[in-house]
Protein backbone atom coordinates (compact mmCIF):
# COMPACT_ATOMS: atom_id res chain seq x y z
CA UNK A 1 0.00 0.00 0.00
CA UNK A 2 1.22 3.63 -0.51
CA UNK A 3 -0.18 4.90 2.45
CA UNK A 4 2.20 6.44 5.23
CA UNK A 5 2.00 5.11 9.44
CA UNK A 6 1.95 7.83 11.50
CA UNK A 7 2.39 7.27 15.64
CA UNK A 8 1.37 9.83 17.89
CA UNK A 9 2.03 10.31 21.67
CA UNK A 10 -0.64 11.21 23.84
CA UNK A 11 0.46 13.25 26.87
CA UNK A 12 2.25 16.67 25.51
CA UNK A 13 1.78 15.21 21.90
CA UNK A 14 -2.00 15.33 21.04
CA UNK A 15 -3.68 16.24 24.56
CA UNK A 16 -2.03 18.70 26.45
CA UNK A 17 -0.42 18.18 29.53
CA UNK A 18 -2.96 18.62 33.12
CA UNK A 19 -6.01 19.21 31.43
CA UNK A 20 -5.78 17.19 28.18
CA UNK A 21 -7.46 19.45 25.78
CA UNK A 22 -6.82 18.48 22.26
CA UNK A 23 -7.65 21.23 19.60
CA UNK A 24 -9.59 21.82 16.73
CA UNK A 25 -6.64 22.31 14.96
CA UNK A 26 -5.22 18.57 15.85
CA UNK A 27 -8.49 16.62 15.12
CA UNK A 28 -8.81 17.75 12.15
CA UNK A 29 -5.21 17.23 11.16
CA UNK A 30 -5.58 13.60 12.16
CA UNK A 31 -8.67 13.46 9.90
CA UNK A 32 -7.19 14.50 6.99
CA UNK A 33 -4.20 12.30 7.65
CA UNK A 34 -6.78 9.55 7.40
CA UNK A 35 -9.28 10.64 4.13
CA UNK A 36 -5.63 11.53 2.43
CA UNK A 37 -4.92 7.43 3.05
CA UNK A 38 -3.04 7.08 5.80
CA UNK A 39 -2.99 5.15 8.94
CA UNK A 40 -2.83 6.48 12.48
CA UNK A 41 -1.87 5.03 15.55
CA UNK A 42 -1.33 5.90 19.07
CA UNK A 43 1.93 4.76 20.25
CA UNK A 44 1.74 5.97 24.50
CA UNK A 45 3.10 4.56 27.84
CA UNK A 46 -0.60 4.85 29.04
CA UNK A 47 -2.41 0.95 29.02
CA UNK A 48 -4.85 0.91 26.89
CA UNK A 49 -8.26 1.19 29.51
CA UNK A 50 -6.90 3.93 30.48
CA UNK A 51 -7.07 5.70 26.63
CA UNK A 52 -9.83 7.68 26.90
CA UNK A 53 -13.03 8.08 24.82
CA UNK A 54 -11.88 11.16 24.08
CA UNK A 55 -8.83 9.80 22.09
CA UNK A 56 -10.73 6.99 20.86
CA UNK A 57 -12.88 9.15 19.09
CA UNK A 58 -10.25 10.37 16.55
CA UNK A 59 -11.11 7.13 15.09
CA UNK A 60 -7.18 5.84 14.79
CA UNK A 61 -6.41 2.35 13.07
CA UNK A 62 -4.82 0.89 15.95
CA UNK A 63 -2.91 1.28 19.03
CA UNK A 64 0.57 0.38 20.68
CA UNK A 65 0.38 0.86 24.72
CA UNK A 66 2.07 -0.03 27.88
CA UNK A 67 5.49 0.90 26.00
CA UNK A 68 4.86 -1.30 23.54
CA UNK A 69 3.73 -4.28 25.34
CA UNK A 70 0.35 -4.40 23.95
CA UNK A 71 -0.32 -4.10 20.41
CA UNK A 72 -3.44 -3.92 18.23
CA UNK A 73 -4.55 -3.34 14.78
CA UNK A 74 -8.30 -2.66 14.71
CA UNK A 75 -9.74 -5.18 16.70
CA UNK A 76 -6.86 -7.61 15.99
CA UNK A 77 -4.57 -7.69 19.31
CA UNK A 78 -1.06 -8.41 17.96
CA UNK A 79 0.91 -8.35 21.03
CA UNK A 80 -0.39 -8.56 25.13
CA UNK A 81 2.77 -9.07 27.60
CA UNK A 82 1.80 -8.96 31.43
CA UNK A 83 4.22 -9.80 34.16
CA UNK A 84 3.72 -12.97 35.80
CA UNK A 85 1.86 -12.52 39.36
CA UNK A 86 5.36 -13.92 41.22
CA UNK A 87 7.48 -11.11 39.64
CA UNK A 88 4.69 -8.66 40.48
CA UNK A 89 5.03 -9.85 43.90
CA UNK A 90 8.56 -9.59 44.84
CA UNK A 91 8.77 -6.08 43.24
CA UNK A 92 6.16 -4.70 45.39
CA UNK A 93 8.57 -6.29 47.96
CA UNK A 94 11.67 -4.47 46.79
CA UNK A 95 10.30 -0.76 46.47
CA UNK A 96 8.63 -1.46 50.26
CA UNK A 97 12.17 -2.73 50.98
CA UNK A 98 13.68 0.45 49.18
CA UNK A 99 10.52 3.21 49.90
CA UNK A 100 10.22 3.77 46.71
CA UNK A 101 6.23 5.01 45.63
CA UNK A 102 4.71 3.41 42.74
CA UNK A 103 1.54 2.87 40.45
CA UNK A 104 1.34 -0.28 38.80
CA UNK A 105 -0.70 -0.38 35.28
CA UNK A 106 -2.48 -3.15 34.35
CA UNK A 107 -4.73 -4.16 31.32
CA UNK A 108 -7.81 -3.29 33.29
CA UNK A 109 -6.67 -1.84 36.44
CA UNK A 110 -4.07 0.39 38.55
CA UNK A 111 -2.90 -0.32 41.89
CA UNK A 112 -1.37 2.22 44.87
CA UNK A 113 0.05 1.45 47.76
CA UNK A 114 -2.58 0.54 50.27
CA UNK A 115 0.13 1.10 53.15
CA UNK A 116 1.42 4.37 52.68
CA UNK A 117 -0.49 7.04 51.09
CA UNK A 118 0.30 8.96 48.27
CA UNK A 119 2.12 11.99 48.69
CA UNK A 120 3.31 14.66 45.95
CA UNK A 121 3.01 13.91 42.02
CA UNK A 122 1.70 10.11 43.02
CA UNK A 123 -1.39 11.52 45.38
CA UNK A 124 -2.26 13.97 42.27
CA UNK A 125 -1.94 10.88 39.80
CA UNK A 126 -4.44 9.21 42.04
CA UNK A 127 -6.63 11.81 42.32
CA UNK A 128 -6.70 12.80 38.36
CA UNK A 129 -7.65 8.94 37.97
CA UNK A 130 -9.93 8.58 40.54
CA UNK A 131 -12.19 11.98 39.39
CA UNK A 132 -11.97 10.18 34.88
CA UNK A 133 -14.39 7.38 36.83
CA UNK A 134 -11.47 4.87 37.25
CA UNK A 135 -11.25 2.28 40.57
CA UNK A 136 -8.51 3.32 42.86
CA UNK A 137 -9.24 1.65 45.61
CA UNK A 138 -6.89 -2.02 44.82
CA UNK A 139 -3.60 -2.08 46.08
CA UNK A 140 -0.05 -3.43 45.36
CA UNK A 141 -1.42 -6.21 48.00
CA UNK A 142 -4.65 -7.31 45.90
CA UNK A 143 -4.65 -10.86 45.40
CA UNK A 144 -3.87 -12.21 41.91
CA UNK A 145 -2.14 -8.80 41.51
CA UNK A 146 -0.59 -8.43 37.65
CA UNK A 147 0.53 -5.85 35.41
CA UNK A 148 2.17 -4.86 32.49
CA UNK A 149 4.29 -1.87 33.55
CA UNK A 150 4.57 0.87 36.22
CA UNK A 151 6.28 4.52 37.04
CA UNK A 152 7.90 5.34 40.13
CA UNK A 153 8.85 8.28 41.67
CA UNK A 154 12.15 8.47 44.44
CA UNK A 155 11.48 9.80 48.14
CA UNK A 156 14.01 11.83 50.16
CA UNK A 157 14.73 8.47 52.17
CA UNK A 158 14.74 6.25 49.16
CA UNK A 159 16.90 3.92 48.91
CA UNK A 160 16.54 4.48 44.98
CA UNK A 161 20.05 3.23 43.56
CA UNK A 162 19.38 -0.26 45.31
CA UNK A 163 15.82 -0.37 43.56
CA UNK A 164 17.50 0.38 40.26
CA UNK A 165 20.22 -2.03 40.51
CA UNK A 166 17.43 -4.66 41.18
CA UNK A 167 14.80 -3.69 38.47
CA UNK A 168 17.42 -2.70 36.07
CA UNK A 169 18.33 -6.45 35.45
CA UNK A 170 15.22 -7.77 33.81
CA UNK A 171 13.43 -4.09 33.19
CA UNK A 172 14.42 -1.43 31.32
CA UNK A 173 14.49 2.04 33.23
CA UNK A 174 13.32 5.30 31.78
CA UNK A 175 14.35 8.45 33.75
CA UNK A 176 11.61 10.88 33.21
CA UNK A 177 13.46 13.26 35.12
CA UNK A 178 11.91 15.07 38.51
CA UNK A 179 12.80 11.57 40.57
CA UNK A 180 10.31 10.19 38.05
CA UNK A 181 10.60 7.06 36.26
CA UNK A 182 9.16 4.96 33.83
CA UNK A 183 9.83 0.66 34.21
CA UNK A 184 8.71 -1.68 31.20
CA UNK A 185 10.06 -5.26 30.59
CA UNK A 186 12.95 -5.80 28.70
CA UNK A 187 12.57 -6.44 24.92
CA UNK A 188 9.55 -3.88 24.73
CA UNK A 189 9.23 -0.48 24.05
CA UNK A 190 7.66 2.21 21.85
CA UNK A 191 9.87 1.19 18.81
CA UNK A 192 9.20 -2.73 19.17
CA UNK A 193 5.28 -1.61 18.60
CA UNK A 194 6.10 0.15 15.94
CA UNK A 195 8.01 -3.22 13.88
CA UNK A 196 5.19 -5.57 14.86
CA UNK A 197 2.67 -3.59 13.16
CA UNK A 198 5.10 -2.22 10.28
CA UNK A 199 5.71 -6.06 9.45
CA UNK A 200 2.13 -7.43 9.82
CA UNK A 201 0.88 -4.85 7.46
CA UNK A 202 3.63 -4.64 5.10
CA UNK A 203 4.77 -1.26 5.40
CA UNK A 204 8.16 0.09 4.56
CA UNK A 205 10.39 1.78 7.02
CA UNK A 206 10.59 4.57 5.05
CA UNK A 207 7.08 5.57 5.13
CA UNK A 208 7.15 5.71 9.10
CA UNK A 209 6.62 8.70 10.73
CA UNK A 210 6.37 9.11 14.82
CA UNK A 211 5.55 12.31 16.70
CA UNK A 212 6.53 12.59 20.29
CA UNK A 213 7.94 14.97 23.35
CA UNK A 214 8.88 12.83 25.88
CA UNK A 215 12.20 10.61 26.92
CA UNK A 216 9.74 7.45 26.69
CA UNK A 217 9.44 8.62 23.55
CA UNK A 218 12.92 8.02 22.14
CA UNK A 219 12.19 4.25 21.09
CA UNK A 220 9.82 5.34 18.61
CA UNK A 221 11.86 8.45 17.18
CA UNK A 222 14.69 6.42 17.03
CA UNK A 223 12.94 3.12 15.18
CA UNK A 224 11.99 5.67 12.53
CA UNK A 225 13.31 7.75 9.64
CA UNK A 226 10.83 10.58 9.98
CA UNK A 227 11.13 11.67 14.06
CA UNK A 228 9.14 14.46 14.56
CA UNK A 229 9.24 15.74 18.53
CA UNK A 230 6.69 18.47 19.50
CA UNK A 231 8.59 22.08 20.25
CA UNK A 232 7.04 21.51 23.89
CA UNK A 233 9.66 18.49 24.14
CA UNK A 234 12.20 17.23 26.80
CA UNK A 235 15.30 19.15 25.77
CA UNK A 236 16.29 15.68 25.71
CA UNK A 237 15.41 14.67 22.67
CA UNK A 238 15.38 17.88 20.70
CA UNK A 239 18.59 17.03 18.82
CA UNK A 240 17.72 13.15 18.19
CA UNK A 241 15.07 13.72 16.06
CA UNK A 242 14.73 14.13 12.34
CA UNK A 243 12.13 17.61 13.04
CA UNK A 244 11.36 19.68 15.53
CA UNK A 245 7.32 20.85 14.91
CA UNK A 246 5.84 23.56 16.61
CA UNK A 247 4.39 23.84 20.27
CA UNK A 248 0.95 22.11 21.28
CA UNK A 249 -0.40 24.84 21.62
CA UNK A 250 0.72 26.55 18.29
CA UNK A 251 -0.70 23.31 16.11
CA UNK A 252 2.18 21.51 16.57
CA UNK A 253 0.77 18.70 15.04
CA UNK A 254 -1.25 20.18 11.98
CA UNK A 255 2.50 21.91 11.50
CA UNK A 256 4.55 18.39 11.33
CA UNK A 257 2.18 16.55 8.99
CA UNK A 258 2.38 19.65 6.53
CA UNK A 259 5.77 20.07 6.48
CA UNK A 260 5.74 16.08 5.37
CA UNK A 261 3.24 16.77 3.26
CA UNK A 262 0.81 13.94 5.03
CA UNK A 263 -2.10 16.35 4.75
Amino acid sequence: MNGKMIFFDIDGTIATEGDHRISTSTRDAIRRARENGHLTFINTGRTFFTVTEEIRELGFDGYVCGCGTYVRLGEELLVSRSIPHETCVEIVGKLRECRVEAMFEGLTDVFFDGEEPATGVLASLKAKYGARGYDITKTWDSPGIVFDKFVVWAKGDSDFEGFHDYITREFTYIDRGGNFGEIIPKGFDKGTGIDVLRKHLGIRLEDCYAIGDSTNDLPMLEAVPNSIAMGNSMVEILDKVAFVTRDIEEDGIAHALEHFGII
